[in-house]
């Protein structure tokens, strides 16, 4: 059974999806609730499996909700965030915190129930062109300073194989594609993956398509390498 918790701020969206939910075979309605401080405190008491989103609330807004639900806990649940518009800078933030995928509010019933078990499988819910996109949107207008870059010696603890395989996924690559690349098995790209992000104390992919911006080892607009 996986248990979510349904966070939204307006009644008739939040009723909509916890009916919606409670209709689908193998799906618990775990709690409601209207604010982000609610959300914190009931996803820390009913600790549900999956915590849909919304992002844009008065108050504490669901990137800060996020952040504090992901930072609780040994096994904190999957954020699927909800958002109205796809290039949502909320959305590009909340991303970096952790969130497992989003969905636009105007979804089909069936894709969302289908998200909510995706992420409770613990897959991303899209694929890594569309994390890509959203990214470039706000690394290529928005320059955080030299202060806030993440700085080039914070990558000092990664191998150089680790360092091409993290340039990859930051080009929106799938492990297949790096691994055909790099004349590897994919099993090996995903023991390179996975040690990048525990190194760099990073628990999606999401995440590392995000650093390998931030950090500048990829630019906006740079063409996919033919070879690393």
């Amino acid at each position: 059974m996986i248990r979510v918790l349904v966070v939204d701020d307006q009644i008739l969206i939040r009723a909509g999806l916890a009916a919606l939910l409670r209709a689908a075979p193998g799906v618990e309605v775990a709690g409601e609730a209207a604010t982000g401080e609610d959300a914190v405190r009931l996803a820390a008491d009913a600790r549900p499996d999956v915590v849909l989103m919304d992002i844009r609330m008065p108050g504490m807004n669901g990137v800060t909700a996020t952040e504090h639900i992901l930072s609780a806990g040994e096994h904190p649940p999957r954020v699927l965030i909800l958002t109205t518009f796809d290039l949502d800078e909320y959305v590009y933030h909340a991303l970096r915190a952790g969130a497992s995928g989003f969905l636009l509010k105007d979804t089909p019933p069936e894709r969302l129930i289908a998200a909510v078990r995706t992420v409770s499988s613990g897959d991303m819910l899209f694929a890594p062109t569309v994390t890509r996109r959203l990214v470039e949107a706000y690394t290529r207008h928005t320059d955080p300073g030299p202060a806030a870059r993440p700085a080039a010696s914070e990558l000092n603890p990664l191998t150089l194989r680790e360092t091409e395989v993290l340039k990859l996924v930051g080009h929106a690559l799938s492990n297949s594609d790096i691994a055909s690349l790099l004349g590897l098995s994919e099993a090996t790209v995903k023991t390179h993956l996975n040690r990048v992000m525990a190194k760099l104390h990073l628990s999606s992919r999401a995440q590392v398509v995000a650093l390998a911006y931030e950090s500048g080892l990829v630019t906006p607009g740079e063409p996919i390498p033919l070879r690393a």
